[in-house]
């Protein structure tokens, strides 16, 4: 397990969707978290003390978490100074990124001299399988996106808090550095090699028979050139019971693709429902969720109900209204 307290780290980042790791351990572990490490070039905040590595050290915290998610993954210079300053004062380092702390000669060696540890989260398990597509009980949970970073972790969390609020058995599934992080276990899916991807999410949510669910987090979008691959071999191996489908209003295009508009909601519904039918014929779409952080509440209720009478499904903002809708479709005993 990861030592917490945690600091937060934001870096030198300007853009809001690279600290969603920073910011969801902030959201759902705010108890563990004690300020945030950003520079002065860095527009955003968590809204927690601002902190240097030392300040951070005297407030309790024991591990840095490096809480920003760049396309590919990549741990920069300035990543592996700001870790070696974490080191220099008796911090842990955690990270999700691609590229490993432990290649880093400079960050091995000062985690060796001080007795500290280096976590890659992103270490795939030994020993998986390829998928098998054979039916397995239980009632599985998968959240699919339209894009990249919409908000698809936040909302498989949040329908596991619901759930189990109402006294259902729920687990949620991680399946990227954020999820594991949050949840202490999980398999960054986007770490397996192609051919193990289905197989290692059969092996991370396994037949259940005690009514309860797997809630399962979605990574990437069918419709984004870069990430698909990972995304059909979720929806694959989580051979899920239902879909929720996430979205973020107003995106100008697909996350680093400026050229690829955002797939439209129904086109994006169908192709996913389609590619679960493979292991999964009856699945079935439970609702829909969006992210309306950038919109006024009346503006977003508006267009959670337009969206809920045009697919005849459920639709919120879990964060803005909670996921209580989308329960009551799926679960109505509950």
């Amino acid at each position: 397990m990861i030592p917490a307290p945690y600091l937060l780290y934001l870096g030198s980042t300007a853009d809001p969707l690279s600290i969603k790791t920073s910011r969801g351990v902030a959201l759902f572990r705010a108890e563990d978290c004690v300020g945030e490490f950003r520079h002065d070039a860095s527009p955003q905040t968590l809204g927690l003390p601002r902190m240097t590595m030392a300040q951070g050290a005297a407030a309790g915290a024991r591990t840095l978490i490096l809480g920003i998610a760049g396309a590919g993954g990549a741990l920069t210079e300035e990543l592996i100074a700001d870790a070696a300053d974490a080191l220099e004062n008796g911090l842990n380092v955690a990270s999700g990124l691609h590229n490993r702390l432990r290649d880093q000669p400079r960050l091995a060696e000062l985690a060796r001299e001080r007795g500290l540890n280096l976590f890659d989260v992103r270490d795939p398990p030994a020993g998986l399988a390829v998928g098998t597509g054979l039916p397995r009980a239980g009632n599985r949970l998968l959240t699919v996106g339209t894009d990249c970073s919409v908000g698809k972790m936040v909302t498989t969390l949040a329908l596991e808090r619901e759930m189990r609020a109402r006294g259902i058995a729920a687990t949620f599934r991680a399946t990227g550095q954020t999820g594991i992080l949050i949840a202490g276990a999980g398999v960054a899916v986007d770490a397996v090699v192609a051919d193990f991807i289905s197989g290692a999410i059969e092996q991370l949510a396994p037949a259940r028979k005690d009514d309860g669910w797997d809630l399962i987090e979605g990574q990437g979008s069918l419709f984004h050139p870069s990430f698909a691959g990972v995304s059909l071999g979720l929806l694959h191996g989580a051979q899920p019971t239902a879909l929720v489908l996430c979205h973020e209003p107003g995106r100008p295009h697909l996350r680093g693709l400026p050229h690829r508009a955002v797939s439209d909601l129904a086109e994006c519904l169908h192709a996913n429902l389609e590619a679960a039918r493979l292991t999964s014929p009856d699945v079935v779409a439970a609702g829909i969720c969006l992210n309306t952080q950038g919109l006024e509440r009346a503006e977003a209720r508006r267009l959670c109900d337009a969206t809920a009478a045009r697919f005849n499904l459920p639709c919120t903002d879990p964060l803005a209204f909670g996921t209580a809708p989308i329960i009551d479709h799926l679960c109505p005993a509950h």
